[in-house]
């Protein structure tokens, strides 16, 4: 008989998103009449901008031409002109990067949770917690040991490395999800300082840096002095532009990145990574690609921008619902999650039943994300402008008591 993956076993038996969607399709079952607000899962409601449904559809019917028709990419690593348009997008904000760096991917939970394979189940993981679940799960099928840096109310849930421990892998999210908290430049220097005198790679998840609108919060790790020794920064048009359900993303590989072979030598961290991609995926359609490329030019920018900043006046909304009842929060001003104290000194899926039964609005438990997050609770601004009102105003009405 085939024998399973023992690491497996030591997951968690339900995925935080499996089990609330099982307890809100039980209440809307008992009450199907009833208007729920989800305001927990990170989905985008705005549909593609124009800019981006006019590329793709002229992709498409280039693919329906004998003369332009295109099967596989050649490298699998993405088409020039999107790894191009990354590199100038980058360029716009100070850093720079070089084309050939730029790996397409099909999104960054894809990849934050791939890029293990290339790394010896021998490594020490450090996450800071809480943190998305992929980090944690994707380690603990590789059976890799992890440890945590606690994110917490005490350092404004940015943890921040201790020189007394050791680790060889480190996951690190800018703006944070789930607390929509932002690393400063100094707070990233002192983990891209750790994590060479480690002499570990940073996994850099930067999925929502087109949100910081403050310019002195950096929206690169490789803004940072020393980081293209020590980083690789995956990101995605999930949240920038929508593709949650298009699927298109990319990973920044620094050409200097080095690994160690068992025998001690240094080996191209990019050489091992690309080999893996060129073996387990087929990369990204070419609709989608150039759909994506779309995305950063200007018509794209301005037209991606424009719904970044309605989803950003929801969070604004949000926060000064919190404000106004005096309860603790982080976030909402450059990232599109509210995490705050549950009410009533409730723990976070006890505040879930809660907001869910007696304001029908659903939110996320900060328990489902780690230790730290246990009292804690995620509300996201992906939704409409309506929608985040009446919610804000059933929350009053729920905890203004």
């Amino acid at each position: 008989m085939a024998k399973m993956n023992e690491s497996f076993l030591s997951l968690k038996k339900s995925y935080l998103f499996i089990e609330i969607g099982k307890r809100v399709r039980e209440y809307i079952a008992a009450h199907p009449d009833n208007k729920i607000i989800r305001m927990g899962i990170g989905d985008v409601t705005q549909p593609l901008v124009p800019a981006v449904v006019e590329a793709m559809k002229k992709a498409a019917d280039e693919m329906g031409v004998k003369e332009t028709f295109r099967g596989y990419e050649d490298s699998g690593l993405g088409y020039d002109f999107l790894r191009d348009a990354v590199r100038d997008y980058y360029k716009s904000f100070g850093v720079e990067v070089k084309s050939a760096e730029v790996l397409i991917s099909d999104g960054a939970k894809s990849d934050c949770g791939n890029i293990g394979d290339i790394f010896s189940a021998d490594n020490t993981v450090l996450i800071t917690d809480p943190a998305y679940p992929v980090y944690v799960d994707s380690n603990v099928m590789g059976g890799r040991k992890v440890i945590f840096a606690d994110s917490n109310e005490e350092n404004g849930f940015a943890a921040m490395p201790d020189k007394n421990v050791h680790a060889d892998i480190i996951y690190l999210c800018s703006p944070n999800n789930p607390t929509g908290s932002v690393y400063t430049k100094a707070q990233l220097k002192e983990w891209v300082d750790y994590a060479i005198a480690n002499d570990a790679v940073i996994i850099y998840d930067a999925a929502y840096e087109a949100f910081i609108s403050d310019p002195e919060l950096p929206r690169s790790i490789f803004c940072i002095e020393g980081a293209r020794k020590c980083a690789v920064e995956i990101c995605s048009l999930s949240k920038t532009a929508g593709f949650t359900g298009t699927r298109c993303g990319y990973t920044i590989v620094p050409e200097e990145l080095m690994l160690k072979t068992p025998t001690g030598e240094d080996i191209s961290f990019y050489q091992l990574w690309t080999r893996r991609q060129g073996s387990k995926f087929n990369g990204v359609s070419y609709p989608v690609q150039r759909a994506a490329e779309a995305v950063f030019s200007p018509e794209g920018q301005a037209q991606c921008k424009a719904v970044i900043a309605s989803y950003m006046a929801n969070a604004k909304i949000m926060a000064e619902t919190f404000d106004s009842l005096g309860i603790e929060y982080t976030g909402g001003k450059n990232s599109p999650y509210i995490w705050f104290k549950c009410p009533f000194g409730m723990n976070s899926w006890d505040f879930f039943d809660k907001l869910l039964n007696e304001a029908e609005v659903v939110g996320t438990p900060g328990e489902g994300f780690g230790k730290n997050g246990d009292g804690w609770f995620r509300l996201t601004a992906f939704n409409t402008l309506e929608n985040t009102k009446e919610a804000m105003e059933r929350f009053k009405k729920l905890c203004g008591k």
